[in-house]
């Protein structure tokens, strides 16, 4: 069965132009800006010889400037500010202009953007003016001498906001001098609402023949779901598909086992676990980085599974689903003064119930009483997974669902232990070194 993952919405513009086709796609899968209908992004469109500029609104310090829209150049990974145009945090977007110096007679018009989540879609209204005289601000816009060309919105209820967007404007256009495009935030519940957008093309009437970006390889993914159909997994194989028989074979009872497992481990009132889960292999992950979680995704280091497959692979995905299930991301949603988890915290409760749930057999934190009189028990990870286990053992049996609860409402503190266990953060961390 052919399994589509190319996401395609056409319509006609609401406007005086109406023979402009707008199409805009959204692709999760597979690698590269690749589409059903959009071509992928020009190196030399009419773009690149036109005159770029902020109008209104601040451009992110993180990002990769106004030049990010018309380089030739496209990010490889869904988290790459330095290779995305994006405006700054928590504002309402703004306007950027283009002068293309001369008028010219539009034949297309497309937008390319991508991240993981909510700054992936496009958000935004397009504006075109016959005049040479620029624009100053919002106002001007809405003067005889500019006519809007379209709004656009690739947003989709039904799906995830992550991946790569493109929305295209083609048909006749028509003849114009200037581009002015209105972008505005996806959401506004966080301050990160800001699309990173990769590209902009603008191709001109019989222009030159355009050099085409590589488009990435076609999708390769794996489905599964529990018995109760609750919650389902994707597996994106496309850039590791050496990995599909030991992801059916090995890690899918895993995943379908304990992910619904975790979800019982950690609940909080009114709160729902991510139920579609997304897991992609990528080849450029960092080194030294095994894989992490971004909301309901976890990317994974291929080349550092190729020779953990029989040994910590499965535990490293199991402590990825229970960042996904955590979901400390969801904290300024519930909490408009949210106080930020420290990673020992978020970390520790990852290993914890990795390596003394999932598998205690492997003794993977288990350290000798010598070895924990040296260590601290904030140091992450397999440590404070040692020490979440002895305060679990030994003082509060539910510390880690008592823990996850305040931290995923934004409202953690060290004062926190005293309330569940009667014993400070310091006095529990003492009484761990000393009681081995």
């Amino acid at each position: 069965m052919k399994i589509k993952a190319t996401f395609t919405l056409s319509l006609l513009t609401s406007t005086l132009f109406a023979e402009i086709k707008t199409t805009t796609e959204q692709q999760v899968f597979g690698s590269g800006f690749a589409f059903e209908n959009i071509p992928a992004p020009a190196t030399n469109d009419f773009g690149t010889k036109a005159k770029w500029q902020i109008i209104s609104g601040k451009t992110d310090q993180n990002g990769g400037g106004i030049a990010a829209l018309h380089d030739g150049k496209v990010p490889s990974g869904d988290d790459e500010p330095r290779k995305n145009f994006f405006f700054t945090a928590g504002s309402d977007g703004g306007l950027v202009h283009v002068d293309l110096k001369k008028a010219v007679d539009l034949k297309r018009i497309t937008t390319y953007s991508r991240h993981f989540q909510n700054r992936g879609p496009q958000v935004y209204d397009l504006y075109a003016s016959r005049s040479a005289k620029p624009p100053r601000n919002a106002a001007d816009l809405k003067t005889k001498d500019w006519i809007k060309l379209a709004s656009i919105d690739t947003r989709n209820a039904n799906r995830s906001m992550g991946g790569r967007h493109a929305a295209c404007l083609t048909g006749k256009i028509g003849r114009f001098h200037q581009l002015v495009f209105d972008l505005k935030p996806t959401e506004k519940k966080t301050p990160f609402g800001l699309t990173f957008f990769s590209e902009i093309d603008i191709v001109e009437v019989n222009g030159p023949a355009l050099n085409y970006l590589p488009v990435g390889n076609p999708p390769k993914i794996i489905r599964f779901a529990t018995k109760d159909k609750k919650y389902s997994f994707i597996v994106d194989t496309t850039e590791a598909p050496q990995y599909e028989k030991w992801i059916k074979d090995d890690l899918s009872p895993v995943v379908l086992e304990w992910y619904p497992k975790i979800v019982d481990l950690l609940p909080s009132k009114g709160y729902e676990a991510p139920t579609k889960v997304t897991l992609q292999f990528k080849n450029n992950v960092p080194d030294g980085i095994p894989a992490y979680a971004t909301g309901s995704f976890v990317t994974m280091n291929a080349p550092w599974f190729k020779n953990e497959l029989k040994k910590e692979a499965k535990g490293c995905v199991v402590h990825e689903l229970v960042h996904v299930v955590q979901n400390y991301w969801l904290a300024p949603r519930l909490n408009p003064n949210p106080r930020q988890t420290p990673s020992w915290v978020t970390e520790g409760l990852a290993d914890y119930i990795r390596w003394f749930l999932y598998e205690p057999e492997s003794k993977g934190a288990h350290y000798s009483p010598a070895q924990i009189r040296q260590m601290k028990h904030d140091a992450s990870y397999r440590i404070s997974a040692n020490f979440i286990d002895w305060v679990s053992r030994n003082h509060q049996k539910e510390i880690a669902t008592l823990i996850n609860n305040d931290a995923r409402h934004g409202r953690y503190e060290e004062n926190l232990w005293e309330k569940h266990t009667g014993s400070s953060i310091d006095e529990l961390a003492r009484a761990w070194k000393a009681q081995q």
